[in-house]
Parts: structure tokens; C-alpha cells; sequence
């Protein structure tokens, strides 16, 4: 038997363990199932998603904004929060 570390934010831990133990699971236990399924199936077994704000297009769209402030030809304006159902 191998024994794996990894440095994990608390809270990430804490939520994790909470949940987990809700359903009857340790730590330990639930990484063995995650890495047991990834062996089995050579894939993560959940579907994974980037985050659409760091798409290459937002990212020149923000740097093209900065410089607009930056040489003075935009200003910050406030509005509303805009809020985006999944």
C-alpha cells in the first residue's frame, strides 16, 4: 500500500469532509473511488469545464479596456450586477 499527500485549502477540506461524511464516506475512501474509476477508465469521471471569462477573446477585450483607461480615452461607469442563470 502507497500512502499520497497533497496540500489542499482548508476549507476546500473542511466542505469535503463534511459532505462526506454525510454520506458515509472518509477521505480516504472517496480519493480511492475517484482514483479507482480514473484507473478503470483512463478519464476523469466528471465532466470538466473552463471558465469562460479566461477565454482568449475576454482576455484581449480586458486588456484593450485597461489601455482605454489607462490613456484616458474610457472611464469606469458603475451598473448593475448582471446576473447569469447556468
Amino acid at each position: 500500500m502507497t500512502q499520497v499527500n497533497f496540500r489542499i485549502e482548508d476549507d476546500v477540506k473542511a466542505n469535503a469532509e463534511k459532505a462526506l461524511k454525510e454520506m458515509g464516506l472518509t477521505m480516504s475512501t472517496a480519493i480511492t473511488m475517484f482514483l479507482v474509476k480514473v484507473g478503470r477508465e483512463k478519464r476523469i469521471p466528471f465532466e470538466i469545464n473552463a471558465d469562460p471569462f479566461y477565454s482568449a477573446e475576454n482576455i484581449a477585450e480586458l486588456e484593450r479596456r485597461v489601455v482605454s483607461l489607462e490613456n484616458g480615452t474610457s472611464t469606469l461607469k458603475e451598473h448593475d450586477l448582471i446576473e447569469v442563470d447556468d
